[in-house]
């Protein structure tokens, strides 16, 4: 299996300003992976700590933060002699001994000479804890579950990848329609790494769905295990509305939806820990595009989606059948596999913000609302084939933008004031626009 963020890590190690690393997401994203495959790629030795249930290593950082004495205790501890210029030090599920991940800005201030990876798959919620932070001394990476060009990759498909990269739309028409089984296989299989290698090894779906349903399982466990006890009724309620809520003509949240009379008081907690966590995207409404969009968010209007959208359509219940109906999987659901898609490749190939706009009395919306540089992007997403775009006509009539895309099963075609990106590439945007 091969991840992006690989290049991102060699970037890291070559850096002359490198500080200790923390890579951020969810559980069974493949954060551990990735650490230990960068290891074994680009170092001599690697020395993995995993801080889970570890009493050793608690005690080891109780004590002050010398970095000659943590050196020797890691060393006892993985059997590894860590030397600065040729060992990768991991520390993986860091938050569990809050005192190791403050120990990152000591290493940086007296010893940066060592390379350093942290990780934690509820980082996130630690940090919100008030755990004593290294501000300024760490560099963040986040990592998402497999993109469509890495799920192609995974399937053996690097010749399709290199013409996407390409980007030879006559070449890439001829191909269309592979492409779109393959979009319609990843719409089922998502990008969650167990998931992708059981359908690389046995091509059951059947198995997969198995997978997600087990990881679907094992994240309603951890609120149990790790959030506050008074919220974990409501992290649960508020989880399982994701699939109703995106099934909504308008798709904005909406907290009656989880319960009749249900407020935003009293979910915030829970939803924000399901954010912390990265296991839900919240992505917010924006009044009106200017830059930077972040200064013009309107808090108290969003839409939730999930990390992946395999597991979106396990928690729907998506039958593995309709993959063999042609295209209606693109139309069930009513988009909303479709959007999920288009913003979980936008978070994975260079971790956008991301909003998306309403007109004040909900006459027009525009799915999602990027920044890349001083441009800013409205796209409307389309499920299959059809290009009208009146919200998004009527957005670049108000506001003037220059740059508008739509993302569609339609091959790609770049007019006066409207790009159509295929659905397949979309991941491609940057470098499209």
């Amino acid at each position: 299996m091969y991840r992006e963020k690989l290049r991102k890590l060699e970037e890291w190690k070559n850096s002359k300003s490198r500080m200790p690393l923390i890579i951020r997401g969810a559980r069974q994203v493949g954060k551990t992976w990735l650490m230990q495959e960068f290891g074994k790629k680009y170092y001599k030795k690697v020395a993995y700590v995993n801080f889970d249930g570890n009493e050793r290593m608690e005690r080891l950082f109780q004590g002050d933060f010398d970095i000659e004495r943590l050196i020797q205790g890691l060393k006892i501890e993985t059997g590894v002699d860590i030397k600065k210029e040729d060992t990768l030090l991991i520390f993986d599920e860091v938050q569990e001994v809050p005192k190791a991940l403050t120990s990152l800005k000591y290493f940086y201030e007296n010893a940066r000479e060592y390379n350093i990876i942290a990780a934690g798959s509820l980082l996130g919620v630690a940090l919100h804890e008030g755990t004593s932070f290294p501000v300024g001394k760490v560099d963040f990476m986040d990592l998402y579950p497999l993109n469509f060009k890495e799920f192609l990759l995974a399937l053996g498909e690097e010749k399709l990848v290199e013409l996407l990269e390409k980007k030879d739309w006559k070449l890439i028409g001829i191909f269309k329609d592979k492409l779109i089984d393959l979009l319609r296989q990843y719409y089922f299989i998502g990008g969650m790494p167990a998931a992708v290698e059981r359908y690389v090894d046995t091509k059951d779906l059947k198995q997969v769905r198995k997978i997600q349903n087990q990881l679907l399982k094992a994240y309603e466990e951890d609120f149990s295990k790790h959030a506050p006890n008074e919220i974990v009724p409501r992290l649960r309620m508020l989880w399982n509305s994701i699939p109703s809520q995106l099934a909504k003509e308008n798709k904005k949240f909406i907290y009656g939806l989880i319960k009749e009379g249900a407020r935003a008081k009293e979910y915030e907690l829970a939803l924000s820990w399901l954010v912390d966590c990265g296991l839900v995207y919240k992505v917010d409404r924006i009044k009106k595009p200017n830059i930077p969009l972040i200064a013009y968010q309107d808090i108290s209007a969003f839409k939730l989606y999930m990390l992946d959208v395999g597991l979106l359509g396990a928690m729907a219940n998506i039958d593995e059948k309709i993959l063999l109906e042609g295209s209606k999987i693109f139309t069930e659901f009513k988009g909303s596999l479709t959007e999920q898609f288009v913003l979980t490749e936008l978070k994975s190939n260079k971790d956008i913000s991301v909003f998306y706009w309403s007109a004040e009395r909900a006459t027009a919306e525009v799915d999602f609302i990027i920044q890349l540089g001083t441009d800013v992007i409205p796209i409307e997403v389309k499920a299959e084939q059809n290009l009208k775009a009146k919200s998004l006509k009527e957005f670049v009539n108000k506001y003037g933008t220059t740059k508008n895309v739509r993302t569609s099963m339609a091959e790609y075609k770049k007019d006066e004031w409207l790009t159509n990106i295929p659905l397949y590439a979309i991941g491609e945007i940057e470098k499209i626009i």
